[in-house]
């Protein structure tokens, strides 16, 4: 998670007490979200702003601020929402499904990535991802691989490296944009230069694209990993 910092700001949404319900009637922080999930989808993060989230909704800007403190508690929020989209489901917790419980988790979550790519770079912040949707499927995460023997030291490193590849999975996927002219422009070159790059030449670098075929891959070589490691009780 990185190391805390220091004084005694405390920049989440999450935690923070939320202000008495006021401004005008029809707002609220749901209406708020969607419009802003809705905006992002759209025009993508760099668009946002409180004033155009206001004109979304039909009010004055100044309305938002009874319920957001600022546009990055706005994102806060509409990344947990849509981890709340299509949720994992928990399962009936037996240890030898460990395998398919976590693969589960991280679907749901590099879904949801997929779905609204704008968010695929947001965790990347130096905000915490402590939203309750985001939670609920960290919960569930941590509790299959505790099944399973995971431990201390070992159940943290297991957690994140998990967490890192569907996120980086997804993030990458979301963000490349590389054209086939490009790509054939950039592969001439790396062959051109074959003695400084032979296996990226021979290999086709720029034209490994098969996002689902290398995450599976990855994912399955991340849990035969950790399978060698777990400790059953």
């Amino acid at each position: 998670m990185g190391k805390a910092e220091a004084g005694n700001d405390v920049r989440s949404v999450w935690l923070r007490p939320r202000r008495d319900r006021r401004g005008e009637p029809p707002l609220t922080r749901s209406r708020i979200v969607q419009a802003a999930v809705a905006l992002l989808d759209e025009e993508g993060i760099d668009r946002l702003t409180m004033r155009r989230l206001a004109e979304r909704l039909d009010v004055v800007a100044p309305s938002l601020y009874w319920h957001v403190d600022t546009k990055d508690d706005v994102i806060d929020l509409a990344v947990d929402a849509i981890f709340g989209e299509a949720p994992p489901k928990p399962t009936a917790g037996r240890a030898e499904d460990w395998r398919e419980d976590v693969s589960a988790v991280l679907a749901s979550w590099r879904g949801a990535l997929l779905r609204h790519p704008w968010a695929a770079a947001v965790p990347a912040r130096r905000r915490p991802t402590i939203g309750p949707h985001f939670l609920a499927g960290m919960e569930i995460l941590q509790a299959t691989l505790a099944r399973a023997g995971f431990a201390g030291e070992g159940l943290s490193a297991a957690t994140w490296v998990l967490y890192n590849h569907v996120m980086g999975a997804a993030s990458s996927q979301a963000a490349l944009r590389i054209t086939e002219e490009e790509r054939r422009l950039g592969q001439e070159q790396l062959k051109a230069a074959g003695d400084r790059y032979p296996t990226l030449a021979a290999n086709g670098y720029l034209y490994e694209d098969d996002w689902d075929g290398s995450y599976r891959t990855g994912l399955a070589y991340l849990l035969d990993g950790l399978a060698a490691q777990r400790r059953p009780a």
